[in-house]
């Protein structure tokens, strides 16, 4: 996976680089230090994903983020970034991002992150999920009858807590079932709403009232 890095602070990317190359398929094609710079560089390279700081200067991430995906739209711009704020989680979502990370995750969950969102999944951190499950639940239209029977309450239930930022373990272990039992019913929930991760299963619930806000608080 090629992999092109801006964020204006050196320190931060040499950081990046260096924990990125210790993943086998993992292969960073070059640093931008400004948004305009990550536009041009996409350009010239075709990267699979960037990783996009927000605030810097000359062009920031929400404009470059944009400029990229109008241009470039097989590329994924993955948000790294040390702000949680409503403002640039939400300008970031429509300015095409697919995904939003704060920079205080784990290595090994980055990477699984990384790997997710080349493969088409959308990943949005939990620590600002909450904020965007509930702009969106501000928005949502009566309940879709006919796709809620189309779900068991078991079924409802393991969605509210997958909502919530469960891991499947906890979700095993708070519902008294087997991971693997948990990862089956998973299945079946993507299938039966059409979506291909947890993100976008959980939002879909919320649009279609079939969990409610609380579920995520």
């Amino acid at each position: 996976m090629r992999i092109l890095i801006c964020d204006d602070q050196n320190i931060v990317c040499e950081g990046l680089k260096l924990i990125l190359e210790s993943v086998p398929d993992f292969e960073v094609i070059g640093i931008a230090t400004d948004g305009a710079q990550a536009v041009e560089m996409v350009a010239a390279a075709q990267p699979d994903l960037v990783l996009m700081d927000l605030k810097m200067p000359i062009m920031n991430g929400i404009q470059a983020t944009d400029a990229i995906k109008q241009r470039f739209p097989a590329v994924k711009v993955l948000i790294l970034t040390t702000y949680s704020d409503d403002e640039w989680l939400f300008d970031a979502i429509r300015s095409g991002a697919d995904g939003y990370v704060l920079k205080d995750i784990p290595h090994e969950d980055l990477f699984k992150v990384i790997h997710g969102t080349v493969a088409g999944e959308t990943h949005v951190d939990p620590h600002v999920a909450g904020k965007l499950f509930d702009h969106v639940a501000r928005r949502i239209p009566p309940p879709d009858a006919q796709l809620a029977q189309t779900l068991n309450p078991r079924e409802i239930t393991i969605l509210g807590l997958m909502a919530r930022g469960y891991t499947n373990a906890e979700i095993a272990k708070t519902i008294h079932l087997s991971e693997g039992t948990v990862r089956n019913y998973m299945s079946a929930i993507f299938a039966k709403l059409d979506v291909s991760d947890r993100t976008q299963a959980a939002l879909m619930a919320l649009r279609y009232g079939l969990i409610d806000i609380g579920d995520i608080s």
